[in-house]
């Protein structure tokens, strides 16, 4: 069983540097922006999106770099290694510190409590299931039964290894009885491709990267995950609504700074953050894109994922979902 206390980021790892009194020139030369996905994909927009307005408002530009790999493991080992003076910072998603912290128990090769330090929740967000324009079926009803036709494995992508939509198939795999086989990727948006050019059955994906491809009728929604619809998808039934239960945990979008930087920073970090997700046309866009704005404090950030946390690993566990 994990120990409870390491479920999330703690404030051990920073709340001894509160006393340390913020750098009065912070920040004096450009901040690094550190999306651990590929580039192109959908947190990277999402932090290109943030990337602008936080420069203009800290004073300096704010350069944003895709450092993908191993399911946000290689851009997390990025900052855990970078100088914690709040000069980089990085925004990621859940699987950083839960996903991974349950999968990948045994080989993590950084420590969530003693490398990184919370900011902020910047968003709660959905996924969706895709498939190909083409194909048979339109909603999850139909899909399924076209899966239990076929006389082979389905292939259903995501963007990698212990990933929320890595997890969903195998929950759809286990409690629906499907053949399906994991197909992970560096990014949903080459998952989509692969599902337009049929080299793939179905994939999840963000709605940033996939509702251009809907839009143009080259692939077909089919169901999204979640308590509810989306605001940027209010027609697409839920995997519950559909009689899917089990794929209805929404997951978020966080920045963390390396371990060690002064809370001063951190709180400076923080209060833009929230300002910026706050004004209207990045609100409008987030929204579009399956986000829920939040930018919550570091205490209510890590209050939240403890909260969760049970339910995730009961959930992952549960799955079967295992390293590849």
């Amino acid at each position: 069983m994990h120990r409870f206390v390491s479920i999330a980021l703690s404030f051990a790892a920073f709340a001894f540097c509160a006393a340390a009194g913020a750098q009065p020139d912070y920040p004096s030369k450009p901040v690094r922006l550190i999306t651990p996905f590929s580039p192109g994909g959908a947190i990277d927009i999402y932090s290109r999106l943030i990337a602008e307005p936080l420069g203009r408002r800290l004073g300096q530009n704010v350069v944003v770099e895709a450092i993908a790999g191993a399911n946000t493991i290689v851009g997390t080992q990025a900052l855990a290694r970078a100088a914690p003076d709040g000069h980089t910072f990085m925004i990621t998603t859940m699987s950083t510190v839960v996903n991974n912290r349950i999968l990948f128990a045994k080989s993590l090769p950084y420590d969530p409590d003693k490398d990184l330090a919370p900011i902020t929740q910047l968003s709660y967000g959905t996924v969706l299931l895709l498939g190909s324009a083409k194909a048979p079926y339109t909603d999850l009803k139909s899909l399924i039964a076209w899966t239990r036709a076929q006389n082979r494995p389905v292939t259903y992508g995501s963007w990698g290894i212990a990933s929320w939509g890595h997890l969903a198939g195998q929950i759809m795999k286990r409690d629906l009885g499907l053949n399906l086989e994991h197909v992970p990727y560096k990014g949903d948006v080459t998952a989509i491709n692969d599902v337009q050019n049929g080299a793939l059955d179905i994939s999840f994906a963000s709605p940033t990267s996939a509702k251009p491809r809907i839009a143009s009728g080259a692939i077909r929604a089919i169901a999204m995950t979640g308590p509810q619809r989306s605001a940027s998808m209010p027609e697409l039934a839920t995997f519950s609504e559909q009689g899917v239960p089990n794929v209805d945990l929404a997951i978020w979008v966080g920045a963390y700074a390396p371990a060690g930087t002064p809370r001063p920073i951190i709180d400076r970090l923080q209060r833009e953050l929230k300002a910026v997700v706050g004004l209207a046309e990045v609100k409008e866009r987030m929204v579009t894109q399956g986000q829920t704005p939040v930018a919550n404090t570091p205490e209510e950030f890590v209050a939240n994922v403890r909260a969760d946390f049970p339910k995730w690993d009961q959930l992952i566990k549960a799955s079967g979902a295992k390293l590849e």
